[in-house]
């Protein structure tokens, strides 16, 4: 079942019978934390990069299990946000018992893994320590879109959810202004959550080598895939199978390479202007990440 059948299940659902019945998912997952273990690998990002899309691909593998209970569709715990407040027992619950593990390891004939996604733990350069001190062996994968398109694609979603009300232009004129001391006072400040950082880094953003260099100072290069969010959508099944190969999962036939986030595919363009001001700043940080992947990134 994915996102859109889910929403409008939901929709036919009354709030209290949802709520109750989460509720009672929680308390379970809680009482049986000890036999749940950590995910396998984590999808860290990168924002409007495809993590949606991804995300919906990944759990249509019989042998990838996405958070417990299934139905509910979330697609991450935000568990190592700053703020978050949650235990390592309440982190563990969201994710299959080793006992269902096993169950279906027998049917499939090898071992199924969990995982979660969201492009905000790369952003964070304070998360990949906390990943690593709680589960060392974790795979990750990160999504890295053509940063100019990246930049445009969330100014709009911020435009669109309230919270910016500056032009595209004005935004990345003010970028470091409103950044400005952010940064140090989350690394001072571990329980400090920026939304600030989180909001408005349009251009810094798409920077990726920064946050890929800052991950693997904490996982060693092997348990990191990086994939251009543009091979994800013209390769969808070619892009699954090498993130199986990664996982060292079965190879599966998808049933849909539909996308599920339709502002990937927005018609619209960034103001001239301001596209080209953001295709000279990246020019020398893509062409150190080309080098990095030994791969031609066609971006802007």
């Amino acid at each position: 079942m994915d996102t859109v059948q889910l929403t409008a299940l939901k929709s036919r659902v009354p709030r209290w019978a949802l709520d109750a019945a989460n509720g009672a998912s929680r308390l379970g997952g809680l009482a049986t934390s000890p036999n749940r273990p950590m995910p396998d690998f984590l999808v860290i990002g990168t924002k409007r990069g495809g993590t949606t899309s991804l995300f919906n691909y990944l759990i249509q593998h019989p042998g990838i299990l996405a958070l417990y209970p299934q139905p509910r569709g979330r697609k991450s715990t935000d568990y190592y946000f700053a703020d978050s407040g949650r235990s390592p027992r309440w982190y563990r619950s969201h994710f299959h018992t080793e006992t269902f593990r096993r169950v279906l390891a027998s049917r499939l004939g090898y071992r199924p893994q969990s995982f979660e996604a969201s492009p905000y733990y790369v952003w964070d350069p304070r998360i990949a320590a906390k990943v690593a001190a709680a589960a060392p062996a974790t795979r990750s994968i990160l999504l890295v879109r053509d940063p100019v398109q990246r930049s445009w694609s969330h100014y709009q979603e911020r435009v669109q959810n309230g919270v910016e009300p500056l032009t595209f232009e004005e935004a990345l004129a003010v970028e470091s202004d409103r950044l400005d001391g952010e940064l140090e006072r989350m690394l001072t400040d571990p329980t400090y959550h920026s939304t600030t950082w989180d909001w408005y880094g349009y251009r810094r953003r798409g920077e990726y080598l920064d946050q890929i260099t800052t991950w693997l100072e904490h996982f060693p290069r092997e348990q990191l895939l990086v994939l251009p969010s543009e091979k994800l959508y013209s390769d969808t099944q070619g892009t699954v199978d090498r993130i199986c190969a990664f996982l060292g999962l079965p190879e599966h036939r998808l049933p849909t390479t539909k996308p599920y986030n339709a502002t990937w595919r927005t018609k619209d363009a960034p103001p001239p202007a301001a596209a080209a001001q953001l295709a000279a700043h990246y020019q020398a940080h893509n062409a150190a990440l080309e080098e990095f992947l030994g791969e031609r990134l066609d971006w802007t």
